[in-house]
């Protein structure tokens, strides 16, 4: 175990990050007025990027740093009983495509965590909501696969490790939650 070394592989990543910052910006601004608007958010992932899509989700319905109304989110992983149903009936690339054709609308969000962006149900997810004319956010790592090109904004972490992707796709939630609650909730 070299926890020094990690500790300077993570901080080597941060440093590729910084180019980053106006991208994330724009997201947070893109996403936050679309909350503003009174759309909804939905998110998606698998493993961890799934524990990631649910930090945001609740933290949009909860609170993250201050005391606001509740506001529209719904993390697509977490409801084992559609996951299983979905995967069963129909397939596991199916299972946020078809949450995402029952719950998604125009003025909609899908934010998409994906360390490497190739896996099957989040481009299909992806292509569902393009379709509904949502607004489509994406956490991405390595070169950002196919999902990069589908996305309206597609944050690219500079990084082929997943541990030092989905350490900064925490930073890019705490971005998009203070976005949120500065633009789209204002003073309350």
């Amino acid at each position: 175990m070299n926890l020094a070394h990690d500790l300077s592989a993570l901080e080597e990543t941060v440093k590729r990050c910084h180019s980053l910052v106006p991208a994330v910006e724009a997201a947070g601004r893109a996403l936050a007025e679309r909350v503003k608007a009174g759309g909804k958010v939905l998110t998606c992932g698998n493993g961890g990027s799934a524990a990631d899509s649910m930090h945001f989700a609740e933290e949009m319905t909860g609170r993250y740093r201050r005391n606001r109304k509740a506001l529209p989110a719904l993390a697509l992983c977490a409801d084992g009983s559609a996951l299983t149903c979905i995967a069963n009936d129909w397939s596991y690339e199916d299972v946020f495509s078809r949450q995402v054709e029952a719950f998604g609308q125009k003025g909609d969000v899908l934010i998409v965590f994906s360390t490497s962006g190739k896996s099957p149900n989040i481009l299909k997810a992806i292509g569902v909501a393009k379709s509904r004319n949502m607004l489509v956010i994406g956490a991405l790592g390595k070169d950002g696969g196919s999902a990069k090109g589908q996305c309206d904004h597609a944050i690219v972490v500079p990084s082929e490790d997943s541990s030092r992707i989905q350490e900064i796709h925490g930073w890019l939630i705490h971005s998009w939650l203070e976005c949120v609650e500065e633009l789209a909730v204002g003073k309350e």
